[in-house]
């Protein structure tokens, strides 16, 4: 909590008051967790490398991806300390909802990093079985949703876009929404997480519309004003947003095309993870459909392509899913495919603020 140490001197220096403002703790996490993810990527990547923790292909992926291989995996080890790190330093940590999201970025950064030491260590596609995977996942994100539930001031109402008068209580119910937003919103980029950059932008675009959600979710006026619920305390996660947002576009500087590291499963299950949980805490679950869409598209493109193999007895709707492959094989440079889903990922966010006003 680095900004209460400043502020204990703001009797002795008056602009020091500053530092009670969330919006600038908001902007000091974003530069810090840039500034920390930027310095240590450079040598992160050379000990990635000289460990051989390399990114291995399968073969029956997109034969131009055969290049790849090799390439440092497994960045989400020096991402995550970067968000950690700045939100410990610029948040409230009284505050509930830092640390579960704090658990979360733990929890299923834990579960990914399993997943991809396995992968390097058995130089194949076989990490944790899906059993395994998706039981710890769940286990994870049952605790997020009973914490939650249990919170005193915390309801149970869902809250739904375009519609002020609609908010039903789900009460016991709400626990399993929860698990299916987490647990869905993880899996969902790990799977979008497929391309040079194509799931780090998107997210932080993001995490750039829940920083809006959750600053103005934590302010009962401007809630008020809105006709949206309002959170006490979830303006503190928009310091966490901030946070990955900065070490998001610092990751970036390395992972853009063409990438020279991925962030692999210990990266994007937790922080997909982490999306799920703050559109939770700031009762926009069902905007996240909107804010995150392309990884919904992306994790959709699969269900649809595996459930249509299954009942046609192995023919296609996609050349291949996720869907970013489909593209890559009928021809569109990689390059292309990443910034058009980039394009895309920013007209949905900014359809999801007019939830704010359409009701």
């Amino acid at each position: 909590m680095l900004y209460k140490l400043i502020y204990l001197f703001h009797t002795d220096i008056s602009w020091l008051n500053v530092f009670r403002y969330l919006t600038f703790r908001t902007v000091l996490s974003t530069l810090t967790a840039l500034t920390v993810c930027f310095i240590i990527s450079g040598w992160a990547i050379k000990r990635l490398s000289a460990m051989q923790m390399g990114q291995f292909i399968r073969e029956d992926g997109p034969p131009n991806h055969k290049s790849k291989e090799g390439t440092p995996t497994m960045g989400g080890l020096f991402l995550l300390p970067s968000i950690v790190v700045s939100t410990l330093f610029w948040a409230e940590l009284n505050n509930i909802y830092v640390w579960i999201v704090v658990f979360v970025i733990l929890s299923f950064g834990g579960i990914g990093f399993v997943d991809d030491y396995l992968k390097i260590t058995r130089k194949d596609s076989r990490g944790l079985s899906m059993t395994w995977k998706f039981s710890l996942q769940i286990v994870a994100a049952l605790f997020v949703a009973v914490a939650l539930h249990i919170y005193p001031g915390f309801d149970s109402h869902l809250t739904v876009p375009f519609f002020k008068k609609v908010a039903p209580d789900l009460g016991l119910g709400y626990i399993p929404l929860v698990v299916f937003v987490i647990v869905g919103a993880s899996n969902a980029v790990n799977l979008t997480d497929g391309l040079d950059g194509l799931a780090i932008s998107p997210l932080t675009v993001a995490f750039g519309s829940y920083l809006v959600f959750s600053y103005l979710a934590g302010h009962v006026r401007i809630a008020s004003y809105l006709q949206i619920p309002y959170v006490p305390g979830a303006g503190e996660i928009s310091v966490v947003c901030g946070a990955v947002v900065g070490a998001g576009l610092g990751f970036l500087w390395y992972n853009a095309y063409p990438a020279e590291v991925f962030m692999g499963d210990v990266g994007s299950l937790s922080l997909g993870a982490v999306l799920g949980t703050v559109a939770v805490i700031t009762k926009q679950e069902l905007v996240l459909i909107l804010v995150g869409g392309l990884f919904v598209f992306e994790a959709l493109s699969v269900i649809f392509q595996v459930a249509y193999f299954k009942f046609t007895g192995g023919q296609r709707i996609f050349r291949m899913a996720p869907i970013h492959h489909h593209f890559e094989l009928k021809g569109w440079p990689e390059p292309k495919v990443i910034v058009r889903f980039w394009i895309i990922a920013i007209i949905l966010a900014l359809f999801s603020f007019s939830t704010l006003k359409l009701r």
